[in-house]
């Protein structure tokens, strides 16, 4: 059996199209979706819905996913506050998501159990412990540790940071950074998936799956999006 992990869409529908394509031929029975599907690209609607028509799919909520279904003056100050850029970015994009498509994403839960052979995976976004929690490369081990000890899943898939990783821990645990589809934040900006293999003894296998797509094309759509940021944002696309 084989599982797709996908993780930090963004809007980006040519990144999720062709990794979608690449997951497909690959041959994965299963796809889980760590979240954050929509915002900050240029075709929120579009990843939305082709998400959620996709067949043998996992999805759970990202902390942008959240953004979007509560959105509010507040929600816009205070990110304005921390990150101009994301917040006018966020504005533009709930004011062209469809209200059921918003809907969709506010009904999603934050995390998700599931049982695969005799494993139990956890899905969640940031961390077991909070949807917004960063699990980097670099993570301290002691502090990963600290971020697991109350599940009782010994596979942990997370995203969020846009940076793929792995570890496999002391207490037994197996903790794994998809990265990202549609935001890469690797030095090549290219979109990243985790494959996991189910080998017939029942152990799992991981790998990170880059897939190439025309990147400078999707910058330049970017840059036309009608807002305060857009040229600045677009720069996150391409390898600098």
């Amino acid at each position: 059996m084989k599982i797709a992990c996908i993780s930090d869409i963004h809007g980006n529908k040519e990144a999720l199209d062709n990794v979608l394509y690449d997951i497909n031929k690959k041959g994965a029975n299963i796809t889980f979706c760590l979240g954050d599907i929509a915002m900050g690209g240029y075709d929120p609607n579009y990843t939305i819905e082709k998400l959620f028509s996709y067949k043998n799919i996992d999805i759970i909520q990202g902390n942008t996913d959240k953004l979007i279904a509560n959105y509010s003056d507040d929600i816009f100050n205070n990110l304005s506050k921390s990150n101009p850029l994301m917040a006018s970015a966020l504005k533009l994009d709930v004011s062209e998501i469809k209200e059921s498509n918003k809907k969709l994403l506010s009904n999603l839960c934050e995390q998700k159990t599931v049982k695969i052979g005799g494993e139990k995976i956890l899905l969640c976004h940031g961390s077991p412990r909070r949807q917004d929690e960063n699990i980097y490369p670099d993570t301290n081990l002691d502090e990963l540790e600290n971020m697991v000890k109350d599940t009782d899943c010994s596979i942990i898939l997370c995203g969020h940071t846009h940076i793929p990783c792995g570890f496999s821990l002391e207490s037994g645990k197996t903790v794994i950074n998809a990265g990202s589809v549609g935001r890469p934040m690797t030095e090549d900006k290219t979109p990243c998936y985790l494959l996991i293999t189910v080998n017939p003894n029942g152990s799992f296998s991981f790998e990170h799956i880059k897939v190439r797509y025309d990147n400078k094309r999707v910058s330049n759509i970017i840059k036309q999006r009608n807002f305060l940021y857009s040229e600045e944002f677009s720069k996150l696309y391409i390898k600098e």
